[in-house]
C-alpha cells in the first residue's frame, strides 16, 4: 500500500512520458522493506527511507540489531512532525529472522538491502519465492584506498 492510499497524506500520481510509440510510466512500487547495516546507521537509514518515501512508497525499516537506536530516534521524529502512522514502520531483531520475514512477506513489494554478500544472497533467494524486486548493495561499497606509498615500511 503506497502513501497515496493513506488518508490525509500527499497524493502521488503516476508520471507518464510518451516517447515515440511507447509510454514510460513511473509509479510507486508499494511497500518497501529496507534492511540496513550497522556501519553509518543513520546515513544508511536516510539513504533508503528518504527516496522511498519521496517516490510515494511506505517503508518497513529493519535496522541492524547492533545499532537500532538511530532508527528509533528517526521514527520518533517522524511521529512528532506528523508523518502518518504506517508510512514508516520500524521492526527490529536479528537479520536471519526479521530480514528473512521481510523478504518473504507477501505484503512487501520490494526489498532494499545493504549488508554482507552472504546475507544479500539469502535475501534474494527468499524474495525470489514471491518474485519481488530486490535492490542489493552487498559487501563493501567503500573499498580501501591504496597507493605505492601506503602499507608497511620494512
Amino acid at each position: 500500500m503506497g502513501i497515496d492510499r493513506w488518508p490525509g497524506t500527499i497524493s502521488f500520481r503516476a508520471w507518464e512520458q510518451p516517447i515515440g510509440n511507447s509510454l514510460i510510466l513511473r509509479e510507486p512500487v508499494g511497500v518497501v522493506g529496507a534492511i540496513t547495516p550497522w556501519n553509518y546507521p543513520l546515513h544508511q537509514i536516510a539513504a533508503k527511507v528518504a527516496p522511498t518515501m519521496a517516490a510515494g512508497c511506505t517503508v518497513v525499516l529493519k535496522p541492524s540489531e547492533v545499532t537500532p537506536l538511530n532508527a528509533f530516534v528517526l521514527a520518533e521524529i517522524f511521529d512528532e512532525v506528523g508523518v502518518p502512522a504506517g508510512v514508516l514502520n520500524l521492526v527490529t531483531g536479528f537479520g536471519p529472522v526479521v530480514g528473512e520475514a521481510i523478504a518473504a512477506h507477501e505484503g512487501i513489494d520490494m526489498v532494499s538491502f545493504t549488508g554482507s554478500t552472504r546475507a544479500g544472497r539469502r535475501v534474494s533467494e527468499v524474495a525470489a519465492a514471491n518474485v519481488k524486486k530486490v535492490a542489493r548493495t552487498p559487501g563493501t561499497t567503500s573499498g580501501p584506498l591504496s597507493s605505492a606509498t601506503c602499507g608497511p615500511r620494512w
